[in-house]
């Protein structure tokens, strides 16, 4: 007969509500410093469950409007879960984590893809669409999204973490602030910003501390947008439940920390809110490989992809080279960004037509252009969250490199395949947008 004897459950470290603001909990921080304590310790080898908001920390709701999107405070994100120390764990030293399992919570069956405002957030196409905001909520049924503001369309998640890393020392934060502040001063005013500095408002550590160290968290702590050396918010959708990632360790006990969970994402997460962000559970178990930095040149972080992954064997592939074809022609030198960018502009301009709504013909030109563009931010937010995959196909044929998007032909209840009749006519509805109607 089975007991309870020997079945001892994996301890949750860190439990949250995903309803309250995440300034209002114990257990969460947004910005990454050596003098934030751990929450908890860990003994190498404990097996441990983590509870994690959403990424904006509750502010984006499950509506039909966007205005959420376009409010967002972007000085509190990333909102993160930890730090988590483990014991032993020492400066040049490799932490190992285990991705176990990552779950939304069973009360929040829902999550949420996002375009920003061209000057609240951006994007990847922020300035060549000048982005208003609009979203997409998608409900999450067993393995399986679907959305009700892009109909249509059902795939399987490859759950994981957005941002997950260790904390930096004091020196390695001083590099970023300088490289990156260097880098604000060489672009003044850009729209959207290059990078953010370090910035007391919106800071938040959920935890008791001495106003002196506080203030100094504030004042210095890196902001959390882009991923370092540590790791942080790399957005890698391969990094799922299953994986084994390999951390370089840079203060004493490591100080794990995690957030911005995602369902699903597409390679590149374009439009920057751009998988199916949830709020959820992770299991973790760690372990330490001594002198590991030193051991395999740990100069960043590297990783055993999960082996569980969607089977969606078929792709419609669309390539993009290193010219500015959709823009002003310019011929860039081995810019793979641009060749990502003209890929995924192909892939929107085909799924414009192969989603299209109606014939624009039929109706006044201000109503057709928002139709149009209605359907092209469908698209854009599909490709940002669905499991979409990119790579480089060449980066050595001067000038122009050449990177491919793959589109699942499965994802769609309907065929996207190249007819020589063209589509045929449906109504696909449309996302959400703001309140005031803007587009």
């Amino acid at each position: 007969m089975a007991t309870a004897a020997n079945s001892v459950p994996y301890p949750t470290l860190i439990s949250v509500d995903p309803f309250i603001p995440s300034e209002q909990q114990k257990g969460i921080h947004n910005r990454w410093h050596p003098d934030i304590p751990p929450i908890a310790t860990v003994k190498p080898g404990e097996t441990f469950k983590i509870e994690c908001v959403d990424w904006t920390g509750a502010q984006i709701g499950n509506n039909d409007n966007s205005d959420d999107v376009k409010d967002v405070d972007l000085n509190k994100v990333h909102n993160l879960s930890g730090p988590i120390a483990v014991e032993g764990a020492e400066p040049g030293d490799c932490l190992v984590v285990d991705i176990l399992d990552v779950q939304p919570f069973e009360k929040m069956p829902w999550g949420y893809t996002g375009i920003f405002e061209l000057e609240n957030g951006g994007g990847l196409f922020a300035r060549e669409f000048k982005s208003r905001a609009a979203k997409a909520i998608w409900d999450l049924k067993g393995i399986y999204a679907t959305s009700r503001h892009i109909p249509g369309v059902r795939f399987a998640g490859v759950t994981h973490p957005g941002l997950i890393g260790t904390a930096p020392s004091a020196e390695l934060l001083a590099t970023w602030n300088k490289r990156e502040q260097e880098l604000i001063d060489q672009h003044p005013n850009a729209i959207p910003v290059v990078a953010l500095p370090p910035e007391p408002k919106g800071a938040y550590v959920g935890q008791e501390l001495d106003d002196s160290v506080r203030e100094k968290i504030y004042r210095e702590g890196a902001r959390t947008i882009p991923g370092r050396e540590h790791g942080g918010n790399c957005d890698i959708k391969n990094l799922s439940r299953g994986s084994r990632c390999y951390f370089p360790v840079f203060i004493k006990g490591a100080n794990l920390s995690v957030g911005d969970l995602h369902f699903s994402q597409g390679d590149g997460e374009m439009s920057f809110c751009g998988a199916i962000e949830m709020a959820g559970i992770i299991t973790f178990s760690t372990s330490i490989i001594k002198g590991g930095v030193e051991k395999f040149a740990l100069k960043q972080p590297i990783f055993l992809p999960s082996p569980v992954d969607p089977m969606y064997s078929q792709k419609l592939v669309f390539e993009g080279l290193g010219v500015d074809i959709h823009g002003d022609g310019k011929q860039y030198n081995m810019d793979a960004s641009v060749a990502y960018k003209q890929a995924a502009l192909n892939a929107i301009a085909y799924l414009m037509k192969a989603r299209k709504i109606h014939p624009p013909s039929l109706f006044s030109s201000a109503v057709a252009n928002s139709i149009a563009r209605t359907a092209r931010e469908q698209s854009y937010l599909l490709l940002s969250a669905a499991p979409v995959e990119s790579h480089i196909g060449a980066i050595v044929d001067s000038p122009n490199a050449c990177v491919t998007l793959g589109i699942p032909t499965g994802i769609f209840e309907h065929d996207i395949l190249p007819n020589p009749d063209g589509f045929p006519k449906r109504s696909f509805g449309q996302c959400a947008i703001r309140s005031d109607g803007l587009l």
